[in-house]
Protein backbone atom coordinates (compact mmCIF):
# COMPACT_ATOMS: atom_id res chain seq x y z
CA UNK A 1 0.00 0.00 0.00
CA UNK A 2 1.37 3.41 -0.97
CA UNK A 3 1.80 5.96 1.76
CA UNK A 4 -0.11 9.15 1.12
CA UNK A 5 2.18 12.15 0.74
CA UNK A 6 1.37 14.85 3.30
CA UNK A 7 1.32 18.26 1.64
CA UNK A 8 2.90 21.20 3.46
CA UNK A 9 0.48 23.54 5.22
CA UNK A 10 0.04 27.19 4.30
CA UNK A 11 -1.77 29.63 6.60
CA UNK A 12 -3.55 32.66 5.13
CA UNK A 13 -4.39 35.54 7.46
CA UNK A 14 -5.16 39.24 7.31
CA UNK A 15 -3.10 41.95 8.99
CA UNK A 16 -2.45 45.66 8.80
CA UNK A 17 1.04 46.26 7.44
CA UNK A 18 2.42 49.49 6.00
CA UNK A 19 -0.95 51.13 6.84
CA UNK A 20 -2.90 48.77 4.55
CA UNK A 21 -4.83 45.52 4.91
CA UNK A 22 -2.57 42.74 3.64
CA UNK A 23 -3.05 39.07 2.82
CA UNK A 24 -0.32 37.33 4.84
CA UNK A 25 1.04 33.91 3.83
CA UNK A 26 2.97 31.75 6.33
CA UNK A 27 4.41 28.26 5.94
CA UNK A 28 7.35 26.17 7.18
CA UNK A 29 10.32 26.61 4.85
CA UNK A 30 9.76 24.84 1.54
CA UNK A 31 11.88 25.81 -1.47
CA UNK A 32 9.28 24.88 -4.09
CA UNK A 33 6.54 26.86 -2.33
CA UNK A 34 8.83 29.82 -1.85
CA UNK A 35 9.72 29.95 -5.56
CA UNK A 36 6.06 29.55 -6.54
CA UNK A 37 4.99 32.50 -4.38
CA UNK A 38 7.93 34.65 -5.50
CA UNK A 39 6.75 34.14 -9.08
CA UNK A 40 3.35 35.71 -8.33
CA UNK A 41 3.45 39.45 -9.20
CA UNK A 42 3.39 41.95 -6.29
CA UNK A 43 4.11 39.36 -3.57
CA UNK A 44 6.70 40.69 -1.10
CA UNK A 45 8.63 39.31 1.87
CA UNK A 46 8.26 41.14 5.21
CA UNK A 47 11.02 40.81 7.78
CA UNK A 48 8.63 42.28 10.36
CA UNK A 49 5.84 39.77 9.71
CA UNK A 50 8.30 36.95 8.92
CA UNK A 51 5.97 36.09 6.06
CA UNK A 52 5.02 36.82 2.43
CA UNK A 53 2.27 39.35 1.84
CA UNK A 54 0.19 41.08 -0.83
CA UNK A 55 -2.68 43.56 -0.69
CA UNK A 56 -5.80 41.90 0.71
CA UNK A 57 -8.50 41.00 -1.82
CA UNK A 58 -10.65 38.03 -2.80
CA UNK A 59 -8.94 37.96 -6.19
CA UNK A 60 -5.55 37.45 -4.55
CA UNK A 61 -6.94 34.64 -2.37
CA UNK A 62 -8.32 32.85 -5.44
CA UNK A 63 -5.07 33.43 -7.34
CA UNK A 64 -3.05 31.95 -4.50
CA UNK A 65 -5.34 28.90 -4.26
CA UNK A 66 -4.91 28.28 -7.99
CA UNK A 67 -1.13 28.64 -7.86
CA UNK A 68 -0.71 26.31 -4.86
CA UNK A 69 -3.24 23.64 -5.89
CA UNK A 70 -1.63 20.23 -5.47
CA UNK A 71 1.43 21.74 -3.78
CA UNK A 72 0.05 22.64 -0.34
CA UNK A 73 -2.95 22.42 1.98
CA UNK A 74 -4.33 25.91 2.59
CA UNK A 75 -5.73 26.92 5.99
CA UNK A 76 -7.56 30.15 6.74
CA UNK A 77 -7.09 32.13 9.94
CA UNK A 78 -10.28 33.60 11.49
CA UNK A 79 -9.01 37.12 10.66
CA UNK A 80 -9.67 36.40 6.95
CA UNK A 81 -13.42 36.39 7.52
CA UNK A 82 -13.58 39.56 9.61
CA UNK A 83 -14.96 42.77 8.18
CA UNK A 84 -12.40 45.05 6.59
CA UNK A 85 -10.60 46.93 9.35
CA UNK A 86 -10.76 50.68 9.33
CA UNK A 87 -7.23 51.98 9.40
CA UNK A 88 -6.99 54.92 11.77
CA UNK A 89 -4.20 57.35 11.04
CA UNK A 90 -2.59 58.13 14.39
CA UNK A 91 -1.43 61.70 14.66
CA UNK A 92 2.35 61.60 15.25
CA UNK A 93 3.44 62.83 18.67
CA UNK A 94 5.26 66.17 18.74
CA UNK A 95 7.85 65.66 21.49
CA UNK A 96 11.21 67.39 21.77
CA UNK A 97 14.41 65.34 21.67
CA UNK A 98 15.13 66.30 25.27
CA UNK A 99 11.76 64.96 26.45
CA UNK A 100 12.11 61.87 24.27
CA UNK A 101 15.34 61.09 26.07
CA UNK A 102 13.60 61.50 29.45
CA UNK A 103 10.89 59.06 28.31
CA UNK A 104 13.59 56.55 27.28
CA UNK A 105 15.19 56.87 30.70
CA UNK A 106 11.74 56.38 32.30
CA UNK A 107 11.34 53.12 30.36
CA UNK A 108 14.83 52.08 31.51
CA UNK A 109 13.76 52.90 35.09
CA UNK A 110 10.69 50.65 34.75
CA UNK A 111 12.81 47.81 33.41
CA UNK A 112 15.10 48.22 36.40
CA UNK A 113 12.04 47.85 38.65
CA UNK A 114 11.32 44.55 36.84
CA UNK A 115 7.91 45.49 35.49
CA UNK A 116 6.53 43.19 32.81
CA UNK A 117 6.89 44.06 29.12
CA UNK A 118 3.16 44.68 28.73
CA UNK A 119 3.10 47.04 31.75
CA UNK A 120 6.14 48.94 30.48
CA UNK A 121 4.53 49.31 27.06
CA UNK A 122 1.28 50.57 28.60
CA UNK A 123 2.99 53.07 30.92
CA UNK A 124 5.25 54.30 28.12
CA UNK A 125 2.20 55.00 25.92
CA UNK A 126 0.43 56.94 28.69
CA UNK A 127 3.46 59.07 29.57
CA UNK A 128 4.32 59.74 25.91
CA UNK A 129 0.72 60.82 25.19
CA UNK A 130 0.72 62.99 28.32
CA UNK A 131 3.98 64.75 27.44
CA UNK A 132 2.74 65.23 23.87
CA UNK A 133 -0.45 66.82 25.30
CA UNK A 134 1.36 69.41 27.46
CA UNK A 135 3.20 70.68 24.34
CA UNK A 136 6.12 72.98 25.19
CA UNK A 137 5.53 73.21 28.93
CA UNK A 138 8.75 72.33 30.82
CA UNK A 139 8.50 68.98 32.61
CA UNK A 140 9.66 70.66 35.82
CA UNK A 141 6.42 72.69 35.78
CA UNK A 142 4.06 69.71 35.40
CA UNK A 143 1.37 69.68 38.10
CA UNK A 144 -1.84 67.91 39.07
CA UNK A 145 -3.97 70.33 37.05
CA UNK A 146 -2.18 69.17 33.89
CA UNK A 147 -3.12 65.58 34.73
CA UNK A 148 -6.77 66.57 35.29
CA UNK A 149 -6.94 68.46 31.99
CA UNK A 150 -5.32 65.53 30.14
CA UNK A 151 -8.00 63.19 31.50
CA UNK A 152 -10.79 65.63 30.63
CA UNK A 153 -9.49 66.50 27.13
CA UNK A 154 -8.13 63.10 26.04
CA UNK A 155 -9.46 60.23 28.14
CA UNK A 156 -13.11 61.26 28.32
CA UNK A 157 -13.52 62.03 24.56
CA UNK A 158 -11.81 58.72 23.70
CA UNK A 159 -14.24 56.92 26.07
CA UNK A 160 -11.38 55.05 27.70
CA UNK A 161 -12.28 52.69 30.53
CA UNK A 162 -11.91 53.23 34.27
CA UNK A 163 -9.21 50.55 34.40
CA UNK A 164 -7.21 52.42 31.71
CA UNK A 165 -7.50 55.63 33.73
CA UNK A 166 -6.23 53.76 36.80
CA UNK A 167 -3.23 52.63 34.72
CA UNK A 168 -2.57 56.26 33.73
CA UNK A 169 -2.50 57.36 37.38
CA UNK A 170 -0.10 54.50 38.21
CA UNK A 171 2.14 55.51 35.30
CA UNK A 172 2.23 59.15 36.45
CA UNK A 173 2.92 58.19 40.08
CA UNK A 174 5.91 56.19 38.89
CA UNK A 175 6.97 59.07 36.64
CA UNK A 176 6.99 61.35 39.70
CA UNK A 177 9.20 58.83 41.55
CA UNK A 178 11.52 58.72 38.53
CA UNK A 179 11.47 62.50 37.88
CA UNK A 180 10.96 64.21 41.28
CA UNK A 181 11.79 67.62 39.77
CA UNK A 182 8.20 67.96 38.46
CA UNK A 183 5.53 69.60 40.66
CA UNK A 184 3.05 66.70 40.57
CA UNK A 185 1.85 65.72 44.05
CA UNK A 186 1.42 61.94 43.77
CA UNK A 187 -0.44 61.79 47.11
CA UNK A 188 -3.26 63.88 45.62
CA UNK A 189 -3.49 61.70 42.52
CA UNK A 190 -6.52 59.53 43.19
CA UNK A 191 -7.33 56.48 41.13
CA UNK A 192 -11.05 56.15 40.28
CA UNK A 193 -12.78 53.27 42.01
CA UNK A 194 -12.85 49.96 40.18
CA UNK A 195 -16.07 48.77 38.57
CA UNK A 196 -17.65 46.15 40.82
CA UNK A 197 -19.10 43.94 38.13
CA UNK A 198 -19.70 40.28 38.90
CA UNK A 199 -18.03 37.85 36.48
CA UNK A 200 -20.08 35.89 33.97
CA UNK A 201 -20.20 32.21 34.95
CA UNK A 202 -21.38 29.17 33.01
CA UNK A 203 -23.25 26.39 34.77
CA UNK A 204 -21.65 22.94 34.86
CA UNK A 205 -24.21 21.76 32.30
CA UNK A 206 -23.37 24.67 29.97
CA UNK A 207 -19.65 23.83 30.16
CA UNK A 208 -20.31 20.22 29.16
CA UNK A 209 -22.64 21.34 26.33
CA UNK A 210 -19.96 23.76 25.14
CA UNK A 211 -17.31 21.02 24.98
CA UNK A 212 -19.67 18.56 23.28
CA UNK A 213 -20.55 21.12 20.61
CA UNK A 214 -16.86 21.81 19.89
CA UNK A 215 -16.31 19.24 17.14
CA UNK A 216 -12.69 20.09 16.29
CA UNK A 217 -10.40 17.94 18.48
CA UNK A 218 -7.76 20.66 18.94
CA UNK A 219 -10.34 23.30 19.84
CA UNK A 220 -12.07 20.98 22.31
CA UNK A 221 -8.73 20.15 23.98
CA UNK A 222 -7.91 23.87 24.34
CA UNK A 223 -11.26 24.77 25.93
CA UNK A 224 -11.19 21.71 28.19
CA UNK A 225 -7.67 22.58 29.35
CA UNK A 226 -8.62 26.20 30.17
CA UNK A 227 -11.69 25.13 32.17
CA UNK A 228 -10.25 22.05 33.89
CA UNK A 229 -7.14 23.93 35.09
CA UNK A 230 -8.57 27.45 35.45
CA UNK A 231 -5.88 28.93 33.21
CA UNK A 232 -5.59 32.49 31.98
CA UNK A 233 -5.42 32.61 28.18
CA UNK A 234 -1.78 33.78 28.33
CA UNK A 235 -0.93 30.83 30.57
CA UNK A 236 -2.53 28.41 28.10
CA UNK A 237 -0.61 29.91 25.16
CA UNK A 238 2.70 29.75 27.09
CA UNK A 239 2.13 26.23 28.49
CA UNK A 240 4.95 23.95 27.38
CA UNK A 241 4.59 20.18 27.08
CA UNK A 242 7.49 19.59 29.48
CA UNK A 243 5.44 21.27 32.23
CA UNK A 244 2.58 18.76 31.99
CA UNK A 245 3.21 15.80 34.32
CA UNK A 246 0.66 13.11 33.49
CA UNK A 247 1.99 10.59 36.03
CA UNK A 248 1.64 13.02 38.94
CA UNK A 249 -1.44 14.61 37.37
CA UNK A 250 0.04 18.09 37.66
CA UNK A 251 0.52 21.14 35.47
CA UNK A 252 3.30 23.60 36.30
CA UNK A 253 2.40 27.15 35.24
CA UNK A 254 5.68 28.99 34.75
CA UNK A 255 6.25 32.74 35.07
CA UNK A 256 2.55 33.60 35.26
CA UNK A 257 1.09 36.97 36.28
CA UNK A 258 3.31 38.55 38.92
CA UNK A 259 6.24 36.36 37.77
CA UNK A 260 4.98 33.46 39.87
CA UNK A 261 5.08 29.70 39.26
CA UNK A 262 2.31 27.47 40.56
CA UNK A 263 1.08 23.87 40.42
CA UNK A 264 -2.40 22.93 39.20
CA UNK A 265 -4.20 19.61 39.23
CA UNK A 266 -4.47 17.89 35.82
CA UNK A 267 -8.05 16.60 35.60
CA UNK A 268 -8.13 12.81 35.31
CA UNK A 269 -11.13 12.93 32.96
CA UNK A 270 -9.20 15.29 30.65
CA UNK A 271 -6.23 12.95 30.14
CA UNK A 272 -7.82 10.69 27.43
CA UNK A 273 -8.86 13.76 25.41
CA UNK A 274 -5.39 15.29 25.86
CA UNK A 275 -3.61 12.09 24.76
CA UNK A 276 -5.88 11.83 21.71
CA UNK A 277 -5.14 15.45 20.80
CA UNK A 278 -1.36 15.17 21.34
CA UNK A 279 -1.21 11.96 19.29
CA UNK A 280 -3.20 13.49 16.43
CA UNK A 281 -1.53 16.92 16.23
CA UNK A 282 1.94 16.13 17.69
CA UNK A 283 2.91 19.62 18.93
CA UNK A 284 6.66 19.96 19.50
CA UNK A 285 7.07 22.52 22.27
CA UNK A 286 3.82 24.15 23.38
CA UNK A 287 0.60 22.41 24.37
CA UNK A 288 -1.10 24.23 21.52
CA UNK A 289 0.85 25.58 18.56
CA UNK A 290 0.21 27.63 15.45
CA UNK A 291 0.66 26.35 11.94
CA UNK A 292 4.40 26.95 12.12
CA UNK A 293 6.12 24.31 14.26
CA UNK A 294 6.94 25.43 17.84
CA UNK A 295 5.17 28.77 17.26
CA UNK A 296 2.67 29.99 19.85
CA UNK A 297 -1.02 29.76 19.05
CA UNK A 298 -3.10 32.89 18.53
CA UNK A 299 -5.34 34.23 21.32
CA UNK A 300 -7.64 35.65 18.64
CA UNK A 301 -8.15 32.16 17.18
CA UNK A 302 -9.24 30.82 20.58
CA UNK A 303 -11.75 33.64 21.03
CA UNK A 304 -13.05 33.01 17.52
CA UNK A 305 -13.74 29.27 17.86
CA UNK A 306 -15.07 29.75 21.41
CA UNK A 307 -17.65 32.14 20.00
CA UNK A 308 -18.65 29.56 17.37
CA UNK A 309 -18.88 26.82 20.00
CA UNK A 310 -21.16 28.97 22.18
CA UNK A 311 -23.43 29.58 19.21
CA UNK A 312 -23.59 25.83 18.49
CA UNK A 313 -24.36 25.12 22.17
CA UNK A 314 -27.08 27.83 22.21
CA UNK A 315 -25.32 29.73 24.99
CA UNK A 316 -26.42 33.36 24.84
CA UNK A 317 -24.19 34.70 27.62
CA UNK A 318 -21.18 36.79 26.65
CA UNK A 319 -18.43 34.18 26.95
CA UNK A 320 -14.67 34.76 26.74
CA UNK A 321 -11.79 32.40 27.59
CA UNK A 322 -11.65 34.11 31.00
CA UNK A 323 -15.29 33.10 31.58
CA UNK A 324 -14.10 29.47 31.70
CA UNK A 325 -11.59 30.45 34.42
CA UNK A 326 -14.37 32.22 36.37
CA UNK A 327 -16.55 29.12 36.00
CA UNK A 328 -13.72 26.86 37.23
CA UNK A 329 -13.29 28.93 40.41
CA UNK A 330 -17.02 29.20 41.08
CA UNK A 331 -17.61 25.46 40.60
CA UNK A 332 -14.71 24.65 42.96
CA UNK A 333 -16.32 26.85 45.62
CA UNK A 334 -19.71 25.22 45.07
CA UNK A 335 -18.05 21.82 45.49
CA UNK A 336 -16.91 22.84 48.97
CA UNK A 337 -13.24 23.66 48.24
CA UNK A 338 -11.76 26.15 50.71
CA UNK A 339 -11.11 29.67 49.40
CA UNK A 340 -7.42 29.45 50.41
CA UNK A 341 -6.89 26.50 48.05
CA UNK A 342 -8.80 28.22 45.25
CA UNK A 343 -6.61 31.31 45.70
CA UNK A 344 -3.52 29.10 45.34
CA UNK A 345 -4.87 27.29 42.27
CA UNK A 346 -5.79 30.56 40.54
CA UNK A 347 -2.50 32.25 41.42
CA UNK A 348 -4.15 35.25 43.10
CA UNK A 349 -1.82 37.43 45.16
CA UNK A 350 -4.61 38.66 47.47
CA UNK A 351 -7.50 36.69 49.00
CA UNK A 352 -9.78 39.66 48.24
CA UNK A 353 -9.48 38.87 44.53
CA UNK A 354 -10.71 35.32 45.11
CA UNK A 355 -13.53 36.51 47.40
CA UNK A 356 -15.50 37.77 44.38
CA UNK A 357 -16.52 34.17 43.65
CA UNK A 358 -18.46 34.02 46.91
CA UNK A 359 -20.89 36.47 45.30
CA UNK A 360 -21.56 34.28 42.27
CA UNK A 361 -21.48 30.86 43.98
CA UNK A 362 -24.95 29.36 44.40
CA UNK A 363 -23.97 26.81 47.07
CA UNK A 364 -25.30 28.78 50.06
CA UNK A 365 -27.91 30.71 48.08
CA UNK A 366 -29.65 27.45 47.18
CA UNK A 367 -30.25 26.82 50.88
CA UNK A 368 -32.37 29.98 51.08
CA UNK A 369 -36.05 29.51 50.31
CA UNK A 370 -37.99 32.22 48.51
CA UNK A 371 -41.10 33.50 50.38
CA UNK A 372 -43.12 32.42 47.31
CA UNK A 373 -41.91 28.80 47.67
CA UNK A 374 -42.66 28.87 51.41
CA UNK A 375 -46.17 30.24 50.83
CA UNK A 376 -47.05 27.56 48.27
CA UNK A 377 -45.56 24.85 50.49
CA UNK A 378 -47.65 26.08 53.42
CA UNK A 379 -50.81 25.93 51.30
CA UNK A 380 -49.98 22.41 50.11
CA UNK A 381 -49.42 21.21 53.70
CA UNK A 382 -53.00 22.08 54.70
CA UNK A 383 -54.32 19.31 52.38
CA UNK A 384 -57.24 21.53 51.45
CA UNK A 385 -58.15 20.61 47.83
CA UNK A 386 -60.05 23.87 47.36
CA UNK A 387 -56.84 25.90 47.70
CA UNK A 388 -54.58 26.22 44.65
CA UNK A 389 -51.06 24.93 45.31
CA UNK A 390 -49.35 25.75 42.04
CA UNK A 391 -48.99 28.95 40.07
CA UNK A 392 -49.86 27.40 36.72
CA UNK A 393 -53.42 26.58 37.80
CA UNK A 394 -56.52 28.52 36.72
CA UNK A 395 -57.99 30.86 39.32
Amino acid sequence: MKKSIQLPSVLLSKAIHRKENQLVVKFPFDYELKEKIKAIPNFKWSQTLKAWYISFSEEHIHLLKEQLEGLATIHFDSSIFKKEERIVERKPRNISEENKNIIRLYVKYLKGKRYSESTIKTYFTHIADFIDYIKNKPLEKLNNKDVELFIEDVFIPRKLSVSTQRQLISAIKLFKAFYPECEIDEVRLIRPKKDKKLPTVLSKEEVIDLLRCTKNLKHRAVLAMIYSAGLRISELLNLELKNIDVDRRQIIVKNAKGRKDRHIILAESFIPLMVNYLTSYVPKRYFVEGLIESEKYSAESIRSFLKSACKAAHITKKVTPHTLRHSYATHLLENGIDLRYIQELLGHAKPETTMIYTHVSKKDLLQIKSPLDMALKSIASTNNPTLPNRLSGNY
